[in-house]
């Protein structure tokens, strides 16, 4: 009876080896496949997002892990350079700079598992205006992936969004208030009323065109008559 319960703990031993080993080979795969998708999405996302016609190539940035064997032994490191400056910790950049790294790496987390939306609150307050536009660009090429809320103090944010959403004080109720305002039907507007412009501008070319040719043609009937 002894022998037969030692080899059946020995056989619940060697199976709960086989199912750890396994789980631990799973969570290992897995957090390779995540790991390595974001790196390389935030070595391309950074660079574009640093990119200028000054920088043309814009900055780098990368993760590291301190134990590559056992990844969840150790910590991992996230490195961002700007362009223009050499390689430094993350403590030493500035408000701007760990701005638009820490939004490159929350848009490359994002493309891994992209979720429908999400908010973010003054992201934009440590950021200047060249930033702020690079920021909102990127959104805007983005818009067909996911739905952004913003929460911003910055005109710029305002006057390339689809929509905005204002909070105010109803006096009358003694309570807050919403305002929206589609500013798609005003792009629509401006779109066509920048093609009509377009089609006055080409309509006044080819009228141009026209007339110079006649005078063309007409000096030539000249200078023949004058010859003969």
């Amino acid at each position: 009876e002894t022998m037969t319960d030692f080899n059946t703990a020995k056989e619940d031993g060697r199976k709960a080896n086989e199912t750890f080993n396994r789980i631990k080979k799973t969570r290992a795969h897995r957090f390779k496949k995540a790991f390595d998708h974001i790196d390389q999405a935030l070595k391309v996302i950074y660079k574009d997002m640093t990119r200028s016609s000054k920088h043309p190539l814009g900055g780098s940035a990368f993760l590291s892990l301190d134990d590559v064997e056992e990844p969840y032994r150790g910590g991992m490191k996230f490195n961002a350079m700007p362009p223009m400056k050499r390689f430094r910790d993350m403590e030493q950049l500035s408000g701007g700079e760990k701005t638009v790294a820490a939004l490159s790496l929350l848009f490359a987390i994002h493309s891994f598992r992209p979720a429908p939306f999400f908010i973010m609150d003054e992201v934009d307050a440590a950021l200047d205006n060249v930033n702020v536009l690079k920021v909102c660009n990127y959104i805007r090429q983005r818009s067909g992936d996911f739905q952004c809320i913003v929460i911003s103090l910055k005109d710029m944010f305002y006057e390339r969004s689809e929509a905005l959403v204002g909070i105010c004080r109803d006096v009358s109720s003694n309570s807050s208030r919403t305002l929206t305002l589609d500013l798609t039907k005003f792009d629509a507007e401006s779109n066509g009323s920048s093609k009509e412009r377009e089609s006055r501008s080409d309509k006044r070319t080819i009228e141009s065109v026209d007339d110079n040719d006649h005078e063309a043609q007409k000096r030539r009937r000249i200078e023949v008559g004058a010859k003969q």
